[in-house]
């Protein structure tokens, strides 16, 4: 409870953590570059990665700016980034991340190709399971409140919508950590909205179901696109 509702990043700390971010995605970016131009590829230019960079840097000043005017940046949410980016960096850049995309997109060629498929279904299983366990306990502790309907409601609905919403596909293969944080920054801000507004729940769930049918509609059409181009 002292972590998730009193524990506030320094001032002066909060605006660092904040230029972190694109000078990270800066520096990936240009090795990045640098990696396709030695094989031959097109990349990047500096000058779009320094653009790309420098609007990620003023909207995260502000934001941080804006939050700390009052008690400022929660510990809670760094750590959630924290998670985001150590799931990115899972799926992308590791051999479980690469069979667990080989997996969703097909078992059979996946099989064929040499990866436990049965392990890297437990090893989903067991990551999502830890998460949803970490996640309870951060519920919990942010409402410093517990009881046998916690974790009912629109949770699992939102859950689902966040990883939609941000691209991740239903029929597996494609998707990734900042896609989930886009789309639960999507999902929470049609649910604040709508509570500023006063209006019911009711109208919250039919918005958000609305959204996430949208999303899963999209994905099947560019699904149905990409086979046709032999893309799937």
């Amino acid at each position: 409870m002292q972590f998730a509702t009193l524990a506030f990043v320094p001032a002066a700390l909060s605006y660092v953590l904040a230029a972190l971010v694109p000078a990270a995605m800066l520096a990936t970016g240009l090795a990045q570059a640098r990696r396709r131009r030695s094989a031959g590829l097109s990349a990047r230019s500096l000058t779009s990665l320094l653009v790309r960079a420098g609007l990620v840097l003023i909207a995260l000043e502000v934001a941080v700016w804006y939050l700390n005017r009052a008690r400022g940046v929660g510990w809670m949410f760094v750590f959630f980034a924290v998670l985001v980016i150590a799931m990115q960096y899972a799926l992308t850049r590791t051999r479980w991340g690469r069979s667990a995309f080989a997996v969703g997109g097909n078992v059979e060629a996946a099989r064929r190709a040499g990866i436990n498929v049965r392990r890297v279904y437990t090893s989903v299983f067991v990551a999502a399971s830890t998460l949803a366990a970490v996640g309870g306990i951060l519920a919990a502790a942010r409402l410093a409140s517990a009881n046998t309907s916690s974790g009912t409601g629109d949770v699992n609905l939102n859950a689902i919508a966040a990883a939609v919403i941000g691209g991740t596909s239903l029929f597996g293969g494609r998707g990734s950590a900042y896609s989930a944080l886009l789309g639960i920054i999507v999902i929470q801000s049609i649910s604040s909205g709508l509570t500023l507004l006063n209006l019911s729940s009711s109208f919250r769930f039919m918005i958000t179901g609305l959204v996430l049918a949208l999303a899963v509609g999209v994905d099947s059409l560019a699904r149905k696109s990409r086979a046709s181009h032999g893309q799937a």
